[in-house]
């Protein structure tokens, strides 16, 4: 498999991301000037990855094809992400707050989860997943999958993470409203990933295979991060580069290799 030359910067950066946790792990260190620097630089690989992909969708034919659609808005979903976690590093680094939720920062990371979600939609009719809906079996899977994934979505992030309590009394307006956004983008997220995937499969080949496979899992993988972000921050044990933040780096980090892999630059 061939990668672009984004997505060996991408792999690279990230090796040096799982050391530079794997330090903070062995050594304890839960806060400070690392955490957050920790926290800091997980975020460049979305804004970075982003802004790459927003240019490339062009080559593609940018909204005129699914294929520049997909490569734009997922593109613009992980750069979103990226400037939130940019502005969660302020509050960090300049205002004192280890933890800023809601704040600032959820401009960037709500609405990420819709674009890179519209982007996984067209990125559906790139890969097969239309061709693979006919059939009255795959119409039962993709109903059943909806309802299996709904019942696990509100175990994980209702039950398990919030204590059976959507809304617990005495939260502000804002954090409750994302309480549910969330929740709800991760359950889509997740939806997406396992229909593609089921639907698709047996269409995947050729170059992009791999890179398609990488945005899927991306899905799945930021579906559990937040999952172990809520139950955390709802536990009070969350902390700048916990576990929870490695596999955060590991969801954006799938989700940016796989639309890197869309990577062109225009010929002149």
């Amino acid at each position: 498999m061939t990668f672009t030359f984004p997505q060996k910067v991408a792999v690279w950066f990230l090796a040096f991301l799982i050391i530079l946790w794997v330090v903070l792990f062995a050594t304890h260190t839960t806060e400070g000037f690392y955490n957050y620097l920790y926290s800091f630089l997980f975020g460049l690989i979305p804004l970075v990855g982003g802004v790459y992909a927003m240019r490339s969708a062009k080559v593609w034919g940018g909204m005129k094809s699914a294929v520049g659609k997909a490569v734009f808005y997922i593109g613009l979903g992980i750069f979103l992400w990226g400037a939130g976690e940019m502005i969660w590093s302020y509050y960090n680094f300049f205002v004192g707050v280890a933890a800023p939720y809601p704040s600032l920062a959820d401009l960037g990371f709500a609405p990420s989860i819709f674009f890179y979600g519209l982007g996984s939609v067209y990125l559906a009719k790139v890969s097969g997943a239309k061709f693979g809906l006919r059939g009255t079996l795959a119409k039962v899977f993709v109903g059943i999958a909806t309802v299996l994934i709904a019942l696990l979505s509100y175990y994980i992030l209702v039950t398990v993470a919030r204590g059976g309590v959507l809304i617990p009394t005495g939260e502000s307006t804002l954090k409750g409203i994302l309480d549910i956004a969330y929740p709800l983008g991760d359950f889509f997220g997740l939806l997406v990933s396992i229909i593609i995937s089921g639907l698709s499969i047996k269409y995947l080949g050729g170059r992009y295979i791999g890179d398609i496979l990488s945005i899927l899992l991306g899905l799945g993988v930021m579906f559990v991060a937040d999952s172990i972000f809520s139950y955390t921050t709802s536990a009070g044990t969350y902390y700048n580069g916990n576990f929870g933040d490695l596999i955060l780096t590991l969801g954006v980090f799938f989700l940016t290799f796989g639309v890197l892999g869309f990577y062109k630059v225009k010929e002149s």
